[in-house]
């Protein structure tokens, strides 16, 4: 089953392996930074292939880790 992937749904799901309010994330800053490792990002990496991003690519996330670029990446929109 295919979900949409929405600039919320990628906020939150950061946040949600993050452990923190989503709020709480600024668009540009650098997730590694706030203790998002590779193993989180190949969790998100799979959740949003299941939710129709087949393509996605570990380095799509692992070269620009901002949320703000991965919004883009995934939605088109902003974060």
């Amino acid at each position: 089953m295919s979900q949409t992937l929405t600039p919320e749904r990628v906020r939150a799901d950061v946040a949600e392996l993050l452990g923190c309010d989503p709020a709480e994330i600024e668009p540009d800053e650098n997730l590694t930074d706030l203790g998002l490792d590779s193993v989180r990002t190949m969790v998100l990496v799979e959740r949003w292939r299941a939710a129709g991003a087949a393509t996605l690519e570990y380095p799509d996330l692992a070269e620009q880790p901002e949320l703000a670029h991965w919004t883009e990446l995934l939605t088109g929109g902003n974060a």
